[in-house]
């Protein structure tokens, strides 16, 4: 287990031409855990909370988890758009209609 000097608190790094920049931060909830967070060098300023911190977490296993919960959110983005039919209130039931068969005399 690393000691607590040694525990990393923020670095960055690149991935297929993506910038991305993590760090541990304390929620502002009492007793809350620390959380990683990441945010792309791409001017936008949404940022992503995808796990806890560990004491055990190294640069390279956060590294690997937060591009692989970057490429789950490319794929979710990627799917095309289920477009539902507009509501519209349901026609009102028509009473069934007594057939009354023809008899030729």
């Amino acid at each position: 287990m690393p000691k607590k000097d040694n525990v990393i608190k923020e670095f960055e790094f690149t991935d297929e031409g993506r910038r991305f920049f993590c760090s541990v931060e304390l929620p502002s909830q009492a007793g809350m855990k620390p959380w990683w967070w990441f945010r792309l060098d791409s001017g936008s300023s949404t940022r992503y909370a995808p796990f806890e911190a560990s004491p055990s977490d190294t640069k390279q296993s956060v590294q690997e988890r937060i591009i692989a919960y970057h490429a789950a959110l490319l794929a979710i983005e990627a799917r095309p758009v289920h477009q539902r039919p507009v509501w519209r209130k349901p026609e009102p039931a028509v009473p069934p209609v007594e057939i009354i068969p023809v008899t030729t005399s």
